[in-house]
């Protein structure tokens, strides 16, 4: 297989987890590596006429010290590799140095293209740094970025050093990895709460197209669509004239999450293939900026955590109609054999203890403040942190999901419905997929083993899905 160019644009979120997942080999446009010979031209010419951050000073609040040291930058990468003792993922360190890569790529770093070629080197070879979180507040990933730089070795030069820093290139990769997790997750909600609509006998007037027509907010719209194509035409009578908010508000709950994960793979996408260097070489000139900052990231990442904090609080209540009698008319917490057997009393305790994890990770992280380097950087965003929780959450969220999923389709098979009985509506096949995959044991005995078969079925869902909310509609 050909190697697959890097060329400063184009690059999705989606794309750049899979080349890091199927170890693609990549090289450098040839347009890139002109665009990049050209900065690197343009950046030593001016740093001849006036001072380049980073290249000709000192970093930091030492930015008015003046350096022609031939060892600053080697100094630069020994001080800033400084970084905590945990190791990024191996995925991480990957797509972060395609991420990279392709930033360098778009031509504003002024790094001549032996550098790109040198990182794409280590990616062709797998052979990884080790790097490591610690040091990144959401101004630049300086402690792993310099980690990088020593591992390149000699084709990082005391002019070099600076520009190789400026970017979040390993924060970008933890929210493309958790982008695509959360858009995966996203879209295998609706068949977890088709599923529990079955169980509840619940009222699809709430997913008619008038509905959302009269209210067209876009994530809302595309989920009630999907809701219409799972449970058209299911012949089951409705419970109720208006069912609890689990069922109600589904739509108006997850559409928000939908939104917000569209709005973080667009801003992600946008990160990974910008020229978000400082100082930035444009045309003839060098200016100096913040485009360091990752304030839209960490927005995006703390909006949607909050958005998918809101699906876990109502799929527990879902969980809480399943085992409620008055709900289902089946037993107390779906019970079947001697009198007061718990059934699965306890899944709402698991629910509920994700759903605690869920919360605390939910917190925004861009409400932390700094105030560093002589109070010559006074702010920051706290993407990376706000990346790291993303991943906590989302991890959480699928143990509240598959709470709801054993539930659901306990509750369906206690009610002796079948997939052929909800013909001719599209959830059949996947009520065929969990009965068959989850034990049909109904006796008092410990969930742990369906709990853990459901977080694989989730998973197995979303791989089967085509479309991905956030890159739909």
């Amino acid at each position: 297989m050909e190697p697959v160019e890097l060329t400063g644009a184009g690059l999705s979120p989606l794309e750049a987890v899979a080349l890091g997942q199927r170890r693609t080999a990549v090289r450098l446009g040839e347009v890139a590596r002109k665009r990049m010979l050209a900065s690197a031209a343009v950046v030593a010419a001016v740093s001849e006429r006036r001072p380049v951050y980073g290249r000709t000073t000192g970093v930091g609040a030492n930015r008015d010290v003046l350096t022609a040291d031939p060892e600053h930058g080697a100094r630069l990468l020994g001080s800033h590799s400084t970084t905590g003792t945990t190791s990024y993922p191996k995925d991480v360190v990957r797509v972060g140095l395609l991420i990279r890569v392709n930033q360098l790529a778009a031509g504003g770093s002024g790094l001549d293209p032996a550098v790109a070629d040198a990182i794409i080197g280590l990616l062709n070879d797998d052979d990884l740094p080790d790097l490591h979180r610690g040091g990144a507040i959401g101004t630049g990933d300086l402690g792993p970025l310099a980690e990088l730089g020593l591992a390149l070795g000699d084709v990082i030069d005391g002019t070099s050093a600076l520009p190789l820093l400026s970017s979040n290139a390993f924060t970008l990769a933890e929210c493309c990895l958790a982008y695509v997790e959360a858009s995966t997750l996203i879209n295998v909600v609706p068949l977890v709460g088709a599923l529990s609509h079955v169980a509840l006998r619940g009222n699809a007037e709430v997913y008619d197209t008038r509905v959302h027509e009269a209210r067209p907010q876009p994530g809302q719209v595309r989920v009630a669509r999907r809701m219409r194509e799972l449970l058209d035409g299911l012949p089951l009578r409705p419970a109720r004239v208006q069912d609890p908010f689990g069922l109600r508000a589904f739509a108006q709950v997850l559409g928000p999450a939908v939104d917000h994960s569209d709005a973080l793979g667009n801003s992600v996408r946008i990160d990974i293939n910008a020229a978000a260097e400082n100082p930035l070489v444009a045309g003839d000139t060098v200016l100096h900026n913040g485009n360091w900052h990752a304030m839209p990231i960490a927005l995006a990442l703390d909006s949607l955590r909050l958005s998918l904090h809101s699906v876990a609080t109502l799929s527990t209540t879902r969980v809480a109609n399943l085992v409620d009698p008055d709900y289902t008319g089946l037993s107390r917490f779906l019970a079947s054999g001697a009198e007061a057997s718990s059934g699965v009393m306890m899944i709402e305790y698991v629910a509920h203890d994700a759903l605690a994890a869920v919360r605390s990770a939910a917190q925004p992280a861009t409400l932390g403040t700094a105030t560093l380097s002589r109070g010559a950087e006074l702010h920051a965003s706290f993407a990376p942190q706000a990346a790291a929780l993303t991943s906590q959450l989302l991890d959480a969220l699928r143990e509240v999901l598959a709470s709801e999923l054993v539930t659901a389709v306990r509750a369906i098979r206690l009610a002796g419905l079948t997939p052929k009985a909800l013909a001719p509506a599209a959830v059949g096949p996947w009520l065929t997929d969990a009965l068959a995959a989850l034990p049909d044991d109904l006796a008092d005995r410990s969930l742990r083993e369906d709990l853990e078969i459901a977080r694989g079925l989730l998973t197995q869902w979303g791989d089967r899905q085509v479309e991905h909310p956030a890159e739909a509609g």
